[in-house]
């Protein structure tokens, strides 16, 4: 499953080693209700061929409009849709929705800084490094950081004194993988919700048989160990890795395996008793640390009273947004 900002930047890469100048568009702030979230993309030419959205359509239509008028023609400018207020420029575009979008539109005129950039920024969303793109908001000039890839995919400095950000810092990182061990009912569950959640889902099973009963379009399906498919590189910082099955066989192997991988959730299911005694297992067994050990969600999920398959893959799913997100328990 091909990310939409994966597309994005792959569109502007083409552009920009066809020798193009290219707007690359991103979504710094929503108020109210709005359809896309913080650090959506959209890339356009002055042509109006453009690939992303910012909206629903009608921000988009508007900055098209206005951009083969000769508008953008500055290296950095922000934008507020919906009200303006704070020296934001305002298009007088009211959403239907009712919210406000603030935009960050960069100019990107071809050549080799630019190329450069965007192809870093390609290498970040495939999983080889993620990164911050920090950008100057009088200048445009971009500087990339290293990152976890985990977090707010905006951030803001504190300003002293009200002062407004001289920059902002922009979070780039591989799209959201889920590696499922082994099939189960609420294996299938979690794969559904989370490919609604934009999840790229990877199903691992040993048993051939049991991956044919799994009826979901664009599940990728692994015949083999779970621990061996993370082994062999299928996890980056950007993964979540769950064991649903209540098979200690399977799952236990792939705990060992998932914490020495950068996943950024590794979660078993079981009850507290069962929790406590894989958590002996995989100490006297498995050999694993205190530290290892305390990477493991167990019992997984959040605590919603869940039973049914559907209930419990709805736990664990809003547990693995919650950690993507770098929300504490105690701040729900």
């Amino acid at each position: 499953m091909q990310h939409l900002d994966l597309t994005v930047i792959r569109q502007a890469l083409a552009w920009a080693r066809a020798g193009e100048t290219l707007w690359l568009c991103t979504v710094l702030s929503t108020f109210g209700s709005s359809p896309r979230e913080p650090g959506a993309w959209l890339v356009a030419r002055c042509d109006g061929a453009h690939v992303g959205s910012l909206s629903g359509g009608c921000v988009e239509e508007d900055f098209l409009a206005r951009l083969a008028d000769g508008a953008f023609a500055a290296p950095v400018q922000r934008v507020r849709y919906g009200e303006a207020e704070d020296g934001l420029s305002g298009p007088g575009v009211t959403l239907p929705c009712g919210g406000v979008l603030e935009v960050l539109v960069e100019r990107l005129a071809p050549g080799l800084e630019t190329l450069a950039h965007l192809e870093a920024l390609e290498a970040a969303l495939t999983g080889q490094r993620p990164r911050l793109r920090r950008v100057d908001l009088a200048s445009g000039e971009c500087v990339l950081e290293d990152d976890t890839g985990l977090g707010a995919r905006v951030l803001w400095p504190e300003a002293p004194n009200g002062e407004a950000p001289s920059h902002v810092r922009l979070r780039v990182g591989p799209a959201a993988r889920l590696v499922l061990a082994g099939m189960s009912p609420v294996a299938e569950a979690c794969a559904e919700f989370a490919q609604r959640l934009g999840f790229e889902v990877i199903v691992c099973d040993p048993r051939p048989q049991a991956l044919e009963g799994l009826a979901l379009a664009g599940v990728e399906r692994v015949a083999s160990l779970p621990a061996t498919f993370i082994a062999d590189g299928g996890c980056h910082a950007a993964t979540a890795v769950v064991a649903l099955t209540h098979d200690p066989r399977l799952d236990d192997l792939t705990m060992i395996e998932a914490v020495t991988s950068e996943a950024f959730y590794i979660g078993v299911m079981g009850s507290r008793k069962t929790s406590a005694a894989r958590a002996e297992r995989l100490r006297r067994s498995g050999g694993l640390s205190e530290a290892e050990l305390s990477r493991l969600h167990m019992p997984i999920g959040l605590g919603l009273g869940s039973k049914t398959p559907a209930e419990i893959a709805l736990a664990v799913m809003a547990d693995i947004v919650r950690v993507r997100r770098g929300r504490a328990r105690d701040d729900l």
